[in-house]
């Protein structure tokens, strides 16, 4: 894209439709004229006088607590400089925008016309009672250390000069992480920062903090190296002088050995020749904006051996300050800290640090042209679209605000905070969480029989390091433990069966054992001794059987062979449970009203008005199973008898009249369309007698395959939900089978289902 057409696209972007990139808009209901009596005057009189009694209680009525002030004189906005408080009112709507999209925090921005400190910090006191914390922007150096300090010391809510912390955190993150991977010790390394301003040096502080030493950190200016011969030393300069090199010693001379190169001033200060000269593996933090100290190709061409990162978005490693501030405020605000403090700020560089260690999540891999993403000179830090970061940061700096004393209101309850945090975002992984949680309590060994495909590896791995289950592979093991080396992924003492070759004699028994055990089982069906060991050569057969004869929990497969194909050996060697005429599955969509359960998804072609009530009671089974009530709706084409004839109607009314007979206390109805099951408003108001009156349904049950096969393809793919399954319901113990492309978090899900139904 050219300069001159993405000029016109970003003035584009902000002038259409309502100028700028937010908008104020109500929390609560405004839709008549007693709403707006609660809402001002008289009602509004009521949460005033409750917090002239107790000042607290203004968390309690108003946004003080989730509301932060985005502020700026814009005497340092971005790489463009002095440009004015007006000029740099579009980046500090841009910082609002990205508090509410990253950590759900409302921001006002506030662009201050003065560039006396005094004035500035009069100006930010005097609004203490409408912020639940100050993040100030784009303040030049020095002012905006004297700003900070101060504001720090009068103010009793959290403060913090992004410019100087955010990049910070994140770099702090990065360089712990990129020296262990070249096995250096933060102490002992030698670090030469290019640049003296606000992020200069609060890098430079923080990089101390994590163990760095004074006088192996040599800091330059655009006069030169920081030295005690120098007269011209102000702001903060002279905390990093070092003298233990001459004055005049050049940038490029002092590159000469070093390990790590920061560089926070201007484009292309470095060429090939200053890096030649660095350590073994150097780390080099080119994070000047737009163009780097050095470009990345051209770094990597001249020192391949070189872990590189920038601020930029379309090479690896960017430090990015959106991985930290809106998580730091968002714990600080929840714990209602009185500051943002070190303890705080090295909490998120840890947190963040740890979290790039982590198997990364399919929607990261998606968002990056489905790259492999994994902990190495690539990927030292996260990615800003990574989901774990509001749960990871926040609650690094809740609890480090907590430990050091600044907490007013301390949390006690982390599970249930993490839940909300996760909710916030509309990303409302509350069952997940529920699955987890549950599968944790009693660890189960739990068969992947898809061994050789990668994302089952992947899952493997996290249902392992998160003791959600302890995996067996099925596959043949040199091929499992090439792609185990390729890509990294470490599975401990996970043992990998190859049911055409037994390995051992316990391997070669168990399978005499479970071709005669299916000979048993089918002979009446006509199989031979001789077929049946032949199925049993088979992952989809000795799979389940394995979890028949107990030695194993769970089993789930179907990434590499197509359902149907898979479902035939579960039945055949599991069977179904004792008055189970139909087995059927579920699909599980995540909302921000939670979770929705769509039943028959991926089994059944043609029911009957039994069938229907059987499969219904099999959801509502596993629906308890989660600690969820089922609100179940059999829907159709009609409401209630509204259309009196038609074989779909018919068959959903004729259900709901077997189910209201054998569960008089169960919230279910039908028949009736999809929407008004959504809808426990219209509902109520339109067919009050219906016992889902007032209710919103959360199991929603189909006529036929084809429609429910639609519907959550179609909410899946349109709606951008989150989906769990298939789950499949009726067997007598835990066999699942996934569908072919199941994401890694549709694996690990549907693994944690697997082993709560093998603790039942």
């Amino acid at each position: 894209m050219s300069k001159k057409s993405l000029k016109e696209e970003a003035l584009a972007y902000h002038f259409e439709g309502r100028p700028g990139k937010i908008e104020v808009i109500p929390t609560k209901a405004t839709a008549n004229q007693r709403d707006l009596s609660l809402a001002y005057s008289p009602g509004v009189a009521d949460p005033c006088l409750a917090i002239h009694d107790n000042v607290n209680d203004v968390y309690k009525y108003t946004a003080k607590g989730n509301l932060v002030a985005v502020i700026s004189n814009g005497t340092a906005v971005l790489g463009l400089g002095d440009i004015g408080p007006e000029a740099s009112k579009p980046v500090m709507e841009g910082k609002g925008l990205l508090f509410k999209i990253y950590a759900d925090i409302d921001c006002f921005d506030l662009e201050l016309d003065t560039k006396d400190v005094d004035e500035f910090i009069r100006t930010v006191k005097i609004l203490e009672p409408t912020f639940g914390g100050v993040n100030l922007e784009d303040i030049s150096a020095p002012a905006c250390f004297e700003i900070e300090e101060r504001l720090k010391k009068e103010l009793n809510i959290p403060v913090m000069h992004d410019d100087q912390h955010g990049t910070a955190i994140i770099s702090g993150a990065a360089l712990l992480n990129a020296l262990e991977i070249v096995n250096k010790d933060i102490s002992k390394v030698k670090i030469v920062v290019n640049g003296a301003g606000a992020s200069a040096v609060s890098c430079t502080k923080i990089y101390g903090s994590l163990g760095a030493k004074k006088e192996n950190i040599f800091m330059y200016d655009s006069k030169g190296l920081i030295h005690g011969d120098r007269d011209n030393l102000n702001g903060k300069k002279p905390e990093f002088i070092n003298n233990t090199v001459p004055a005049n010693t050049s940038l490029k001379e002092i590159l000469e050995g070093a390990d790590v190169f920061i560089g926070l001033s201007k484009g292309n200060v470095l060429s090939a020749e200053m890096i030649k000269g660095m350590a073994k593996e150097p780390v080099i933090f080119a994070m000047a904006n737009p163009t780097p100290e050095i470009s990345y190709d051209l770094a990597k061409a001249t020192r391949p051996d070189c872990i590189m990162a920038t601020g930029r978005s379309d090479y690896p490693n960017q430090v990015n300050n959106v991985l930290g501030f809106p998580f730091i405020f968002r714990g600080a605000l929840d714990v209602r800290a009185s500051e943002i403090n070190e303890a705080m700020k090295l909490g998120a560089v840890k947190a963040l640090a740890d979290l790039a260690k982590k198997q990364v999540p399919d929607i990261v891999n998606m968002a990056y042209n489905n790259a492999n993403l994994k902990f190495g000179k690539d990927y030292i830090i996260p990615k800003p679209v990574d989901p774990r970061l509001i749960t990871t940061v926040s609650t690094a700096v809740a609890k480090a605000a907590m430990d050091s004393g600044v907490a007013k209101y301390p949390i006690k309850d982390w599970e249930a905070y993490n839940l909300e945090l996760a909710k916030r975002l509309g990303n409302d992984n509350t069952l997940s969480k529920v699955i987890e949680t549950k599968a944790k309590q009693d660890v189960k060994t739990v068969i992947f029989s898809d061994g050789e495909e990668l994302n089952a590896l992947k899952a493997a791995q996290i249902v392992l390091e998160e003791k959600i289950a302890h995996p067996i592979l099925l596959g043949r093991k040199a091929v499992i433990e090439k792609m185990l080396a390729e890509q990294d992924i470490v599975l401990p003492n996970v043992q990998i069966i190859n049911p055409k070759i037994p390995t051992n004699q316990l391997e070669k028994d168990n399978w005499t054992k479970y071709a005669q055990n299916l000979y048993e089982k089918r002979r009446r069906k006509g199989i031979t001794i001789k077929e049946a060991e032949d199925l049993m050569n088979s992952r989809r057969y000795y799979g389940p059987m394995m979890v028949e004869m107990g030695d194993a929990d769970a089993v789930i497969g179907g990434l590499s062979k197509r359902y149907p194909f898979m479902v035939k050996p579960a039945i055949q060697v599991v069977g179904a449970k004792e008055g189970v005429s139909k087995l059927a599955s579920m699909h599980i969509l995540t909302t921000k009203d939670g979770p929705l359960f769509l039943a028959d998804t991926t089994v059944n072609h043609h029911l009957t008005s039994e069938d229907i009530a059987n499969i219904a009671e099999l959801v509502a089974e596993k629906v308890r199973s989660f600690n969820i009530e089922p609100r179940i709706a059999l829907l159709t084409y009609s409401n209630f008898g509204s259309v009196p004839k038609g074989e779909s109607a018919m068959l959903m009314r004729e259900a709901t009249k077997i189910l209201h007979k054998k569960h008089p206390d169960w919230i279910v109805d039908g028949e009736m369309q999809a929407h008004l099951a959504l809808n426990k408003d219209g509902l109520e108001q339109l067919y009050p007698f219906s016992r889902l009156a007032g209710h919103r349904a959360n199991v929603l049950i189909f006529p036929n395959l084809s429609s429910a096969n639609i519907t959550y393809n179609l909410l899946n793919t349109v709606g951008e939900m989150d989906l769990i399954g298939p789950v499949l319901l009726g067997l007598n113990k835990p066999v699942h089978i996934l569908q072919m492309r199941a994401t890694v978090r549709q694996i690990v899900d549907m693994v944690g289902i697997a082993a709560i139904e093998a603790q039942v």
